[in-house]
């Protein structure tokens, strides 16, 4: 028996494909513009950015928000 598939598009994803997805699709400078934190404006890494977001749910919540907007213009 088949389970059906989750509706929220962020299922099965980590917050680090999350992140470098974005990365490949916008860059460095588009996140940093659409979403204003120093972790993407200053020095910006997968590493440093991590950490960020996993200590601060409002900034990690943009980041999800953005994913899932962008995500229509990502190849799957």
């Amino acid at each position: 028996m088949e389970q059906p598939k989750s509706k929220d598009p962020l299922h099965g994803k980590t917050l680090e494909a999350i992140l470098n997805a974005l990365v490949a699709h916008l860059g460095w400078g588009e996140m940093g513009y659409r979403i204003r934190i120093n972790c993407f404006l200053d020095n910006p890494s997968v590493n440093s950015s991590l950490k960020f977001l996993r200590k601060t749910p409002w900034a990690r919540k943009k980041v999800e928000d953005l994913y899932i907007e962008c995500s229509k213009d990502m190849p799957a």
